[in-house]
C-alpha cells in the first residue's frame, strides 16, 4: 500500500490531470462539435479522445508503473481487467450526450484503485467549476470544502436520480420506464442529468437523495463517485441488494437512513 505523503500526492497528480482536461472540454463545449456513435444514442466526440490522452499522458509521467484503464482507449492503454496492481480508471468525458447539446452536466472522473479499492477519487465539472475529491479514510470536497450526505430520512421527501440508459430496444425501455413509475409514487421527484459520476457527487454534497442506475458503461463511471459518496458518508450498493461490484454496471447510492426504504421500492 501507498503511505499517506503518497496518498495526497496521488490526489494533487490527478486533480492537475483533471483540471488540463477541464480546459479542453470547456474550449470544446462552446464550440462545434464532431460527433461519432458508438450505438444509437451513445456518442463518442473527438474531446472525449483528447481527455483522455492527456490524463493518461500527465498520470504516467508521474507513474509510469501503474496500469490504466479507461473508456475510450483502453486497448491502446493495455489493460481492461482490474487487477491488485495500483491502477488508474478514468472516464475523460462523461456526460458526452450533454457535452453535445450545451447541457452543463460534464464532467471528467479519475480513481486510484489499490488493491482494487479505490483510494483516491476526483471529479471534475468545468463548465461549473466544481471539483469533487475523495481519499479513502480522510473526507470527501467540494472545491476543498467538506461535504455530507442528505439527513433525509423518508422516501416521499427524497430527490431521486437515475439515467434512461443508451439501450433503446422495447423491453429494456419498458423495464426502465416501469421502474420509475412505480418509484414516482413513493419519492418526491425524479432527475435524469446525464452523468453518472456526477450523480454520485450529488448523493454525496446532499443535492440527491437517492441514486441508481442499470448498465453504464464501465467502472470508469463509477470508481470515483463511489468513494467521493462513502467518504461524504453515504452508502454505495447493489440496486438488487447483492454485494456491489465495481466491475458489474448496476449501482444505487444513498445516505444510511434511507438503504433499507429504498431497496424495497426497487425490488417493487
Amino acid at each position: 500500500m501507498a503511505d499517506n505523503v503518497s496518498v495526497e500526492e496521488f490526489l494533487a497528480t490527478a486533480v492537475d490531470a483533471a483540471k488540463k482536461a477541464g480546459e479542453i472540454i470547456r474550449k470544446g463545449f462552446y464550440q462545434t462539435k464532431h460527433v461519432e456513435h458508438k450505438g444509437q444514442v451513445d456518442l463518442v466526440t473527438e474531446t472525449d479522445k483528447a481527455c483522455e490522452d492527456l490524463v493518461f499522458n500527465h498520470l504516467k509521467q508521474h507513474y509510469p508503473s501503474h496500469k490504466f484503464i479507461g473508456e475510450e482507449t483502453t486497448a491502446a492503454y493495455g489493460t481492461s481487467e482490474l487487477t491488485d496492481e495500483p491502477t488508474w480508471i478514468v472516464d475523460p468525458l462523461d456526460g458526452t450526450t450533454n457535452f453535445v447539446h450545451g447541457f452543463p452536466f460534464v464532467c471528467v472522473s479519475i480513481s486510484l484503485t489499490l488493491g482494487k479499492v479505490p483510494t483516491v477519487g476526483v471529479v471534475y465539472n468545468p463548465i461549473m467549476d466544481e471539483l469533487f475529491t475523495g481519499i479513502l479514510g480522510k473526507g470527501a470536497f467540494l472545491n476543498g470544502s467538506p461535504i455530507r450526505v442528505s439527513s433525509q430520512t423518508e422516501l416521499v421527501k427524497s430527490l431521486l436520480a437515475t439515467e434512461a440508459g443508451t439501450k433503446r430496444d422495447t423491453p429494456t425501455v419498458d423495464a426502465t420506464t416501469n421502474r420509475i413509475n412505480n418509484l414516482l409514487f413513493k419519492v418526491r421527484s425524479v432527475r435524469m442529468s446525464g452523468s453518472c459520476a456526477l450523480n454520485l457527487c450529488g448523493i454525496a454534497c446532499g443535492r440527491l437523495d437517492l441514486f441508481y442506475e442499470l448498465g453504464y458503461g464501465g467502472p470508469w463511471d463509477v470508481a470515483a463517485g463511489v468513494l467521493i459518496v462513502k467518504e461524504a458518508g453515504g452508502l454505495v450498493y447493489d440496486p438488487f441488494g447483492k454485494d456491489f461490484d465495481i466491475t458489474v454496471p448496476q449501482v444505487a447510492a444513498s445516505n444510511p437512513f434511507l438503504k433499507d426504504a429504498f431497496l424495497e421500492a426497487l425490488q417493487h
